[in-house]
């Protein structure tokens, strides 16, 4: 039917509303979750449902959540319900539910939060309507703003109504809506053009995509309004090519409208006539920029010219030109519908309304967000997108694309919008979003965006051409391991240099995710630089295997992972003991940060490195091997270092200097040597004749220990400093002073006196304070000493605990109790008991420094009363009675101008073994090259000394894990936990070994 007449259309419009369809609907989506499969299912519901008056099968855009694809939608009564993840043996399932109007559990969407705590304007028929069904559209609003436009609102009330919204455009620099489009009303032509902006060029951005897919209707309509506001007959559509079920759908969507009326002469009998055309861009990145897309639909090469003039003043063949991208045509229909005042309501006090992100990146929900301009970044990422995946961390956010800038999470209080993005160096751009984690190196991250945008410089300017050349050579040389400290400096340089000189605004932000980067995670740089070290593990002139690389001892995992696999589980010990001095103590309480980093993780499950580890050396002690059998000692030099504290990491320390030939004296303020590791970890998790052994294994002639030293007491630093040729500091944290009540103890302190004896039993109700690892050990042991409950107390949620995860779930297997959200706020003996008074606390709206939410106290309070409490909190390095931070060289364990390294708990605070352990080998080699002038050796880094073969294909061997003592065998005794797996059970878990070392 073809409207000639604005009634008729009206008319039209009405009859479509007043309809009633009360039959259930299931909608797929039929764009983005093509990827995942969905027309396979589309078409499968459309062979099922043919011809059926039950049930109505809508085929839709995007429904928002793409991590959940294919996404489904059913409605009836009034009501929806979203599957994810429906496959083709769902279809019948959901159709049998459907007809009874009844839901299939188990394929509701579980992450809820991805949908409620968003506010979907422009959304809001995305996913909801059949995006090429203009009466589908008509029914739900579509048409009623452009037809209010035309029937009520002169040119100028519509750009009141703008200026009221404070509607920015939504491609980049934010420019007002209202201003660029009464600019071109203004400007005397006998032609005019409106320009819908539809090269989406970010990696990771696809909201201007969807919207194309999903409600082309809407945009035009947008379109419509602004040629009747500015007096254009002619409009383009410039989307690029990768985009072909955007094309598709624009291309079907604007012959339909030509179809009805709506388009072409005189619509609706009017005297406005408009007139659409589709250009289909070439993907240059380039093209993005007005001038150059300009150019580009003119039939010339895509590159941008100097503005002024603008393309409002002279665009598009010469002629005032308005240009706004998919998004900002899209929010036009709404500001319309709602007015420009009320659309305001919604945004910050100089951008009304909301802003679409595509989320995506290391997070686990991704997808399509809309949020109110002005939220923080925080309530994006970690309530709508759920925060980091399992076991990782998050570092930060880039925005804006290769134009924007990398945010880090201390700074994601940072509301959204384009002043703050601006003043922290990035932008908002189209609203590409991609979270970063700590398995993403920061410098390859922006080296990544650096190669895009020089690659896609359409070379016309020097700045941008060459500029952005010679920041990419300098990024090379970083990542080969051959960058200085002053490359840092000749980047800012470069880049600023580019930012002010460069022609278009491709040039003007191409150093922007250098800049933020350098400025922000300036420490992974010089990691890169002093240590030739990648974190990441991503930059592979820098990195063995990510295993290895994670390892804060750098052990050669793959080598003695394929020894297990071949059987030579000897060999294997002795690959471990060549990088590691206290093996058995690791394959017992390492927390595993190579499992972490485990590649095969991102298919199954992480290889079982640690328990590996436990098994060949419980093999080699079986065979009466220790780490004194493959110690090899180089000749003794006249060189002699002193090492204060005789925990691990001085003990680790001590070992490597000796087999470099260097004499150590260590000085230990207690009776003997092992720290916290021989005195606190619970016999459970790690027996103490282990600890004994490995700890005697090291020691040798080189090595000679003094008792009962104390430094600032009985021993001076200045006095050392004469004395020997470097020193080494590690003598872990002081305990927290608390208040001396009967059964009242500090976590460490309770735990030492257990393994002495001096605490033999417990009984009633057992409190424990604190969150990390000290305190589970605490709840753990009291358990075994008799106690009736224990409850351990957390001032924050269950997620936020610093303990590791295992050890919270080995807490709860063994009944513990936990309470979160609690703070203590007193304490005092009543009774024979311990009276606490706990104040209740509240999670605030914003993060904190770590990238965590806020607490804050509430008025209520809760008392109770406990047998004994434990207080395992509030561990804090000396450090700063010693020396100032600023003195310290992080990247060399160093005190600036001295002879002094320091490394373990001294230098982090409380930590764990594996880090005590990288600290005090990485100190070593480093003060083996302040006395000899060698090169550090990067003992993280490891040959390929023989040939090996990386599989072809990675074989479905079942994760293999240990047994552990029953409930009941647990809390009668001490005795270790954790078994031993068996040899069968080691060489199938090798077997899942990725190999990864061998991609180079």
């Amino acid at each position: 039917m073809r409207f000639k007449k604005l009634s008729e259309f009206k008319d039209y419009c009405e009859k479509l509303k007043k309809e009633e369809n009360e039959i259930p609907k299931i909608k797929v989506c039929i764009t983005g979750c093509r990827a995942a499969g969905s027309i396979e299912i589309f078409e499968k519901f459309k062979e099922k449902i043919e011809n059926s008056k039950k049930i109505k099968l809508v085929p839709t855009g995007c429904q928002k959540f793409c991590s959940g694809g294919p996404v489904v939608k059913v409605e009836f009564d009034g009501s929806s319900v979203l599957y994810e993840k429906v496959s083709l043996k769902d279809v019948d399932k959901i159709l049998k539910k459907t007809e009874k109007k009844e839901i299939v559990d188990e394929l509701v969407l579980k992450n809820e939060n991805f949908l409620k705590n968003q506010t979907f304007k422009v959304l809001k028929l995305c996913g909801e309507i059949n995006p090429l069904d203009v009466d589908d559209y008509i029914k739900n609003g579509g048409f009623s703003s452009f037809l209010k436009v035309i029937e009520e609102y002169t040119p100028e009330k519509v750009i009141e109504e703008l200026k009221k919204s404070k509607l920015r455009g939504r491609g980049g620099a934010g420019f007002p809506t209202y201003l660029k489009w009464d600019i071109v009303r203004r400007k005397e032509s006998d032609e005019k053009f409106v320009i819908c902006n539809g090269d989406e060029g970010d990696p990771g951005a696809f909201m201007d995509r969807t919207l194309l897919e999903g409600v082309p209707f809407q945009v035009i309509e947008g379109m419509l309004i602004c040629a009747y506001t500015i007096g254009a007959k002619n409009g383009y559509f410039y989307v690029r090519a990768e985009y072909p079920i955007a094309i598709e759908h624009i291309e079907k969507a604007i012959n339909i409208l030509y179809d009805i009326g709506l388009c072409g002469k005189n619509i609706l009998g009017t005297s406005f006539s408009f007139d659409i055309e589709l250009k289909k861009g070439a993907g240059a990145f380039v093209c993005g920029e007005e001038t150059a897309l300009i150019a580009s639909i003119e039939g010339k090469r895509g590159m941008p010219r100097p503005r002024p003039p603008f393309p409002a003043e002279k665009g598009l063949f010469e002629k005032p030109t308005c240009i706004n991208n998919v998004e900002t045509f899209a929010n036009i229909p709404i500001v319309i519908k709602e007015g420009g005042e009320n659309f305001s309501k919604i945004g910050t006090e100089r951008s009304g309304g909301t802003k679409i992100f595509s989320l995506a990146g290391k997070i686990k929900n991704t997808g399509l967000v809309e949020v109110p301009l002005g939220t923080p970044l925080w309530k994006i990422i970690y309530e709508i997108g759920g925060g980091p995946l399992e076991g990782r961390k998050i570092k930060g956010v880039q925005t804006g694309g290769p134009s924007g800038g990398c945010i880090p999470i201390e700074l994601f209080n940072t509301p959204v919008d384009y002043e703050t993005f601006a003043f922290l160096g990035s932008i908002m751009g189209s609203g590409g979003m991609i979270v970063i984690d700590d398995k993403v190196c920061i410098v390859e991250l922006a080296r990544y965006f650096l190669d895009f945008v020089q690659k896609e410089s359409c070379g016309k300017c020097i700045p941008c051409r060459i500029g952005t050349k010679r920041m990419l050579e300098i990024f090379e040389k970083i990542i080969s391991g051959k960058g200085e400290k002053e490359d840092l400096e000749k980047l800012e340089e470069l880049g600023n240099y580019i930012k002010e000189n460069s022609l278009c605004g491709l040039g003007q932000t191409a150093p922007n995710p250098v800049l933020t980067t350098i400025k922000y995670f300036r420490d992974e740089y010089l990691e890169h630089i002093y240590l030739n070290y990648c974190k990441s593990g991503q930059c592979k002139n820098l990195t063995y295997a990510p295993c290895t690389n994670s390892c804060p001892a750098g052990v050669d995992v793959p080598a003695y992972i394929e020894a297990i696999e071949n059987g030579d589980f000897i060999k294997s010990y002795e690959i471990i003991c060549k990088d590691l001095p206290f093996p058995s103590i690791c394959g017992r309480a390492c927390y595993a940060p190579c499992e972490n980093m485990c590649r095969r993780k991102d298919i199954d499950k992480e290889v079982g490195i640690r328990i590996l580890k436990k098994f060949v050396c419980d093999y080699a002690w079986e065979k009466g091997l220790s780490v004194k059998n493959f110690t090899k000692f180089k000749p003794q030099i006249n060189k002699k270092v002193a090492v204060i504290g005789g925990g691990i990491s001085g003990l680790t320390c001590a070992y490597f200097l000796s087999r470099e030939g260097i004499r150590v004296d260590i000085y230990e303020k207690e009776k003997d040597l092992g720290g916290v590791v021989k005195n606190c970890i619970p016999e459970f998790r790690l027996p103490e004749k282990i600890v004994k052994k490995e700890i005697e294994d090291i020691l040798n002639d080189r090595i000679k220990v003094y008792f009962n030293k104390i430094l600032g007491k009985n021993i001076e630093i200045s006095e050392l400093e004469k004395k020997y040729d470097a020193i080494y500091i590690s003598i872990g944290t002081e305990t927290r002073s608390i208040e001396k009540l009967k059964n009242v103890y500090d976590g460490v302190e309770f735990l030492r006196k257990v393994k002495s004896g001096k605490i033999k039993k417990l009984k009633g109700k057992i409190g424990i304070i604190g969150g990390g690892n000290v305190a589970i050990d605490c709840g753990r042991t009291a358990k075994r000493l008799g106690a009736k409950d224990v409850y351990i107390i957390y001032r924050r949620t269950e997620e936020e605990m610093p303990a590791h995860k295992f050890e919270i779930i080995e807490g709860k297997m063994e009944k513990i109790k936990f309470y979160y959200l609690l703070l203590p706020e007193k304490m005092e003996n009543e009774d024979g008991k311990v009276k606490v008074i706990l104040r209740k606390m509240k999670i605030a709206d914003e993060l904190d420094k770590d990238g965590r939410r806020k607490i804050m106290p509430t008025e209520e309070k809760i008392v109770q009363y406990f047998d004994c409490l434990i207080y395992a909190i509030g561990q804090k390095t000396e450090l700063n009675k010693f020396f100032e931070y600023n003195e310290i060289n992080k990247f060399y364990n160093r005190v600036e101008g001295r002879k002094i390294f320091i490394g373990g708990d001294f230098l982090r605070g409380p930590s764990s073994i594996i880090d005590a352990i990288g600290d005090g080998k990485k100190s070593a080699f480093l003060i083996i090259e302040y006395l000899t002038g060698k090169k550090m050796e990067k003992f993280w880094m490891k040959k390929i000394e023989k040939e090996m073969i990386k599989p072809e294909k990675i074989e479905e061997y079942p994760k293999q894990s240990a047994k552990f003592l029953s409930l009941k065998e647990r809390l009668k005794s001490f005795k270790e936990v954790e078994k031993n797996i068996s040899k069968k059970q080691a060489i199938i878990e090798a077997k899942r070994c990725l190999k990864c070392h061998l991609e180079k």
